[in-house]
């Protein structure tokens, strides 16, 4: 076929410049719509469907009828399906025919709010109906928001505006007093420290609406796909929910094409050189343009954007220079008027290519493009199919491309489509359970009114103990009612930030202003004294730390060098909570102290250091939860027999925790910045070999928590992601880690994968694959502790004597995790490492029994035939 014969959008995927690095396609078919009719509709509806040529698809239609029926929905189909409508048309349903029903809309994104309101006011306007919805956050001046308090039916805000402006709920009494309808948009966004504040606030804001002013709002939550919607929702509203996720709108045919810039790369050394996924990206957004073919590219950080618009520019003015006027760059940072001017652009195709960070990501409304770029994996499956769903009108074909960079999720994805294109594995999480957290939400609920018992168990899950507790540190006060009170005339909500956990925050100032804020931990890793800190796409120089007076000085600095923080980590084990089978893998779940001393940084040019300089930062200690597990003496002696070279099994201990931290993301959304980890040969409190994954915050946040779920399928995609990675020694895109405070040493590539092999067949090795319900190992009170370990020592005295010793060790593990001392438990273990030959574990042990009781006498026993040996 001549090359003249080919449509404009297949081009690409077969030009020579770029096929040989395309590894897969995948066509998305065209889709016809589905309709669905629903029955008794307003007649004011019914006339505005009829002028507008509206017919409703099958899930618009199921939305409508829920909400009818008084249920919450959450509805989670893909972009431009229609969600907005889905859920507006039955609200102003109610409010047509009730003049006092308001509706609360929440967003996570300004420039949400604004889009809607403008969807809004054209609904009151056509529907001919009073509703006078406005936006109600940091940018409404003063004269205006009691306007919107006292006439008002519908108001967009966001969970910021909402967290300070809550303790003056009876300014809102007409408004909450008539609420119907709490809309969480783009609800996929509330994740982490975030999402868990969020779904606080909700709470209060419920406590609120509930208790004092009588009202019993419906919640419509919109999200992307997602593997737990229904779990997210119940998180973070405390409601029950109906799921619609089966999409009825049309759509046209797509080309999603796989991009990978390292498939001839020879990965043998860490500093071989690498192609540039930026100018690649550059190359393919100008190829495109010049083919008259609108294209979003989304790409890292607001400075990429910028740097790609500008290098297109020059490519496209020595080839086609009337087209350079329709190329832009759009970022947060612009004033409002530009990014509207750039939105309007899009749609009327005045721009043909536009470069872009997130920011378009989310449901603001720039119509439909011919094709979309993806420089990088975003991090989530969520914003893949957001920032993708940006091309495709419903009859013409679209094309969307990811760019892979060299790290371990984009290089999995590349060999592994099947993975990339099949149902939703990504899960959301919101942990409720951080005392950190709910204790900040609690004291703004009181502050807010006066707060009961009840209440507090109710909307916090929350003994009384702990609000006498907070009263202890005069925090809380019991009023004389019983009541429990904020005593202070501040608003504690300006002291909690939702972004954050600590309250300990960090200034960071450049000429006198606070160019942002952050948390001590943050500080240690991105703000300490010399490191290069990205603000906005600008490049900063730390100059001067002061930990007493928490404030961070910088100068603007244009550098060719980025900065490597480096750490060293010890982790104890706290409390054990829970153990989970997989087959023969055993995960345990607990809370663990750690402690990360931050002790030099590197300046580095691309992976080439250029200096090493000594920190004196005084160390970093919290409590967190986390997950471990232990590899075996056997293992240690197998992997160390079959390869050549020093610290091999450390090596391999130290690499399996970098590629399973690297794939997090894929299964649970977060960053892998969230997570910390520590792998060792040995660790006292296990006594074996342990690799420890952790929540990268105080108290711990849920990620590992829910990681434990998936446990099984991350294990095994990291074991793909070892074996499909053609590097010899280790690269990025395996085990090397950017984030790595030991600069990635030890790291050995085959005793790592030996190691991961040996994970599967143990997760595989059982008849019964499937994961055991997690065994709870711990309870908060033990009325006799005594009798409690007396009993489990015989259980697990009566394992030993039937050969049972695995299990037999799991109870002696619980023992010693509540009580250290117990020289009987450290004898029996000692008596199942002798019994299994391991001569050297088993004087391990028996030195500890003796230690805590010297007349032990297993352990004197013992020691006679550990000395006849």
């Amino acid at each position: 076929m001549d090359s003249s014969d080919i449509e404009p959008i297949d081009r690409f995927k077969n030009d020579i410049r770029y096929r040989d690095k395309i590894v897969h396609v995948e066509t998305i078919p065209s889709k016809k719509p589905k309709y669905k009719k629903i029955d008794n509709l307003n007649g004011r509806i019914i006339d505005y469907l009829e002028s507008k040529d509206v017919k409703l698809y099958e899930h618009q239609a199921e939305a409508y009828e829920h909400i009818r029926n008084k249920e919450n929905i959450i509805i989670t189909t893909p972009t431009a399906s229609g969600k907005t409508l889905a859920f507006n048309l039955p609200i102003m349903e109610t409010m047509i025919e009730d003049e006092e029903a308001t509706a609360l809309y929440i967003y996570p994104a300004k420039a949400l709010s604004n889009d809607q309101l403008h969807i809004l006011e054209n609904l009151e306007k056509e529907l001919d109906i009073k509703t006078n919805p406005r936006t109600y956050d940091g940018d409404t001046p003063k004269d205006e928001r009691y306007g919107i308090r006292q006439k008002s039916r519908i108001v967009l805000t966001n969970p910021y505006q909402l967290h300070l402006i809550l303790r003056w709920h009876p300014q809102w009494e007409r408004f909450y007093g008539n609420l119907k309808y709490i809309v969480i948009d783009e609800s996929h966004y509330y994740k982490g420290v975030f999402g868990s504040n969020v779904a606080f606030l909700i709470r209060r804001l419920k406590r609120i609406v509930n208790s004092t002013y009588g009202s019993n709002p419906q919640f419509i939550l919109s999200s992307a796909t997602l593997a737990n919607p229904l779990e997210l929702a119940n998180k973070l509203t405390g409601e029950e929910f109906v799921l619609i996720d089966k999409d009825a709108s049309p759509s046209g045919e797509k080309d999603f094409i796989l991009y990978n810039p390292f498939i001839n790369k020879k990965k043998n050394k860490r500093n071989s050189k690498s192609p540039s996924m930026h100018v690649e990206t550059e190359e393919i957004f100008s190829y495109l343009i010049s083919m008259n073919i609108q294209t979003l590219c989304f790409t890292v950080s607001r400075k990429m954007a910028e740097l790609i618009a500008r290098w297109s520019k020059n490519e496209i003015n020595a080839v086609k220079p009337k087209l350079v006027d329709r190329v832009a760059a759009y970022r947060a940072g612009y004033r409002p008027e530009e990014r509207r001017e750039i939105e309007e652009g899009l749609k009327s195709r005045k721009y043909l290519g536009v470069t872009c960070t997130n920011a378009l990501e989310l449901g603001i409304n720039i119509g439909s493009l011919d094709a979309v770029i993806i420089s990088g994996y975003p991090g989530t499956m969520v914003s893949v199919w957001q920032q993708s769903g940006r091309a495709g009108r419903s009859n013409q074909k679209s094309l969307a491309i990811l760019v892979a960079f060299e790290n371990q999720l984009d290089q999995y994805f590349m060999n592994n489509p099947d993975f990339f294109f099949d149902k939703p594995h990504e899960n959301v999480f919101i942990d409720l359970n951080n005392s950190i957290l709910r204790n900040a939400h609690i004291l703004c609920a009181a502050k807010e009114h006066s707060l009961t018992s009840e209440e507090s168990d109710k909307y916090f899950n929350t003994p009384v103990e702990v609000l006498d507790n907070l009263v202890k540190v005069k925090d809380l006060k019991k009023t004389p009612r019983g009541t429990y009170v904020y005593p202070y005339d501040d608003n504690p909500a300006f002291n909690h930030s939702l972004n954050q956990l600590s309250n300990e925050e960090f200034r960071v100032f450049y000429n006198r202003q606070v160019l942002e804020t952050m948390e001590r931990s943050q500080v240690y890793r991105e703000a300490h004294e010399g490191a290069v800190l990205i603000n906005k796409g600008e490049s900063y120089i730390v100059k001067k730390l002061n930990l007493k007076n928490k404030t961070v000085n910088v100068v603007k600095e244009d550098v060719d060098y980025h900065t490597l923080v480096l750490n060293n980590v010890d982790v104890n084990i706290k409390r054990k909570i829970s153990k989970t089978k997989f087959g023969n893998l055993t995960i345990y779940f607990g809370e663990l102290t750690v402690t990360e001393d931050y002790y030099k940084y590197k300046k580095m040019q691309f992976s080439k250091t250029v200096g090493s300089f000594d920190l004196d930062l005084p160390p970093l200690k919290f409590t967190t939860k986390g997950l471990w597990f232990t590899i075996p003496d056997y293992l240690r002696e197998d992997v160390e027999d079959a390869y050549d070279g020093e610290s091999i099994f450390e090596g391999g201990l130290h690499g399996v925790e970098h590629a399973l931290i690297g794939l997090f993301p894929l299964h649970v959304m977060c960053d892998r910045s969230d997570i910390g980890g520590l792998s060792t040969k040995y660790h006292e409190d296990t006594q074996e070999s342990t690799i420890f994954i952790y929540d990268g915050y105080e108290g711990g946040i849920g990620i590992t928590e829910k990681a434990i779920e998936i446990f099984p399928e991350l294990v095994k995609s990291t074991f793909d992601l070892l074996k499909n990675c053609d590097c010899v020694d280790g690269c990025p895109a395996c085990i090397y880690s950017p984030k790595c405070g030991n600069d990635n040493k030890p790291l050995h590539k085959k005793a790592t994968k030996h190691i991961l092999g040996y994970m599967c067949s143990k997760i595989e090795g059982s008849k019964s694959e499937a994961k055991e319900e997690p065994e709870k190992l711990i309870d908060d009170v033990i009325v006799d502790k005594k009798d409690s370990f007396e009993i489990e020592y015989e259980e697990a005295y009566d394992l030993y004597c039937q050969g049972d010793y695995p299990s037999s060790r799991d109870i002696l593990d619980a023992i010693l995790s509540k009580d250290k001392k117990n020289s009987d438990a450290w004898a029996l273990i000692a008596m199942i490492l002798y019994e299994q030959g391991d001569k050297q574990g088993a004087i391990n042990f028996n030195k500890k029994a003796l230690k805590y009781d010297s007349a032990n006498e297993q352990a004197n026993e013992l020691s006679l035939k550990l000395n006849n040996l």
